[in-house]
């Protein structure tokens, strides 16, 4: 994993937490300076690149799911401790246990695309560690965490075209900033 990059990041992830939205200035700033952070394409976030041995037990969009549950194969807690990768090259920009439903929470802000600015975010939740910090740069598939958490262990994962915004509690109608996980990665897979 690349060492963090003090500390325009801490900067921007300070920026972050207290606007809620770090503006598109700050991002292209960041990412402008440091290329090899553009996303390249996207992995599955559990035995990456394919998502092996691991299977979706609540997609997206079923009872208003705001995310994807990645349960290993084995069911139950077979999973617990288990690696988690960042799906796509990004920064850290928050990595705190928030506790109540939602455990240890890692947030990645992922430039997709330069010209137009096309940002997103990906959330990791219910781990049951975390290996990155704030204001880290991370490249597609470094560990960021492992499996767990206060359920029986898999991971919540989120991918957000807005990013920014409050956790929330992982369950709405309206969907409008949240993308289907599995879909998304699928469309933006990296050229190998």
């Amino acid at each position: 994993m690349m060492r963090p990059l003090i500390p325009f990041f801490l900067g921007l992830v300070a920026a972050y937490h207290v606007r809620a939205q770090v503006a598109a200035a700050d991002i292209r700033t960041l990412f402008a300076a440091h290329p090899e952070l553009y996303a390249d394409g996207f992995d599955f976030p559990v035995g990456p690149p394919d998502g092996k041995k691991y299977y979706n037990a609540q997609g997206f969009g079923k009872n208003s799911h705001l995310g994807d549950d990645w349960n290993g194969t084995g069911g139950g807690n077979t999973d617990l401790g288990a690696p988690v990768h960042t799906c796509a090259n990004g920064m850290v920009v928050f990595a705190q246990d928030i506790g109540g439903g939602w455990g240890n929470v890692v947030r990645i802000v992922h430039v997709v695309s330069e010209n137009p600015l096309v940002v997103t975010e990906s959330l990791y939740a219910h781990l049951n560690d975390i290996r990155v910090t704030e204001g880290a740069p991370v490249k597609r598939g470094d560990r960021i965490g492992t499996a767990g958490g206060i359920y029986p262990a898999h991971l919540y994962f989120e991918i957000r075209t807005e990013y920014g915004m409050p956790v929330g509690g992982g369950y709405a109608a309206d969907t409008v900033g949240y993308a289907d996980p599995t879909a998304y990665i699928r469309a933006h897979r990296p050229k190998r």
